[in-house]
């Protein structure tokens, strides 16, 4: 008989958008009775925002592991660093040990979790995965200010606001709703569209939606000249219908 270990199980659990009470049941379940727990942020020095989120749920058993994934559009880097985690996780499920890794919003919706996932398959092809859907942040921001995102048969466009904004102005012109995300430093740029295509009395605009720093702006006029941090977590939902009040 083998007596090889088995694989542990890598649980991904979208964790909604900020307010710890939007965390599912399933979600909160798994992480407290987590023994390694894995979060993401963006700089050595900062907090994880994941973890603060979930910090409540966390176990006195749990062991916290943290992931720098820096913000940064070099992909050559943005690999290494995935590389790296894979191989720091893979290792703990090869000793036989499940793991949680938490995630913003929903695990599989512009998730760094997508990457650690692709990342750790090609280690362990034979992994057992389970993924724990979670509130998205334009879910939370439709929520926050009564947006209605689907309605009728109107489509719905969810689009990255990505350096070409050429597919934000593609997308507008679908009609139906837009949730424009990953806003970050391109908050003016994607102003402008909105104020050149005439809907910019049809958006609003949610950052840190359900976090204790939340803002919310129903007039977008307002947002110009902004610190260039102000996109950072933040979705803008149009009602991308030429003549339609919200």
């Amino acid at each position: 008989m083998s007596d090889r270990k088995k694989t542990g199980t890598l649980y991904g659990i979208g964790i909604g958008p900020g307010d710890p009470e939007l965390v599912t049941l399933k979600g909160a379940r798994l992480i407290s009775a987590s023994r390694h727990l894995f979060v993401p942020k963006a700089r050595t020095a900062a907090e994880s925002v994941a973890l603060n989120i979930a910090r409540g749920l966390v176990g006195a058993q749990t062991i916290v592991h943290e992931l720098v994934f820096p913000m940064t559009a070099d992909r050559g880097e943005l690999d290494e660093k995935w590389s790296g985690a894979a191989a720091e996780v893979a290792e703990i499920l090869e000793s036989g040990e499940d793991v949680c890794f938490l995630t913003l919003g929903d695990a599989l919706l512009y998730s760094t979790y997508i990457y650690l996932l692709r990342a750790i398959k090609k280690r362990l092809p034979d992994l057992k995965t389970v993924t724990v859907p979670g509130i998205a942040a334009f879910s939370a921001a439709a929520a926050l200010t009564d947006f209605p995102v689907g309605e009728g048969k109107r489509p719905i466009t969810i689009i990255p606001a990505a350096d070409d904004l050429a597919a934000v102005r593609n997308a507008l012109a679908l009609g139906g709703t837009v949730i424009l995300m990953k806003i970050g430093k391109r908050l003016d740029a994607i102003l402008d569209i909105l104020d050149e295509t005439g809907l910019l009395d049809q958006a609003i605009f949610v950052s840190h939606a359900t976090m204790a720093n939340q803002c919310i702006e129903t007039d977008l006029r307002r947002m110009r000249a902004q610190n260039p941090e102000a996109g950072y977590l933040s979705v803008i939902l149009v009602r991308a219908d030429k003549g339609e009040n919200r």
